[in-house]
């Protein structure tokens, strides 16, 4: 595959998904400079995140507490 081939693949794939941005934006924290929107965005996702695994906690601790899922 030629480079050109290559180039004209990944833009193909970025049309057809729509892909605006980098999808590594929400994985991790960055030190770089990035739109509020896109911390926002990565402040909430970290809060969802944190809920579910509070909530898997909490439900594990009835489980062991109670011998069953409450």
């Amino acid at each position: 595959m030629t480079q050109q081939e290559h180039d004209a693949a990944i833009a193909a794939f970025i049309k057809q998904k729509g892909i605006t941005r980098c999808p590594t934006v929400c994985a991790v924290p960055t030190h770089a400079s990035i739109a509020a929107a896109d911390r926002q965005a990565l402040r909430r996702r970290a809060e969802e995140r944190e809920a579910r695994i509070e909530e898997r906690r909490q439900r594990d601790v009835a489980m062991y507490r109670f011998g069953h899922a409450a």
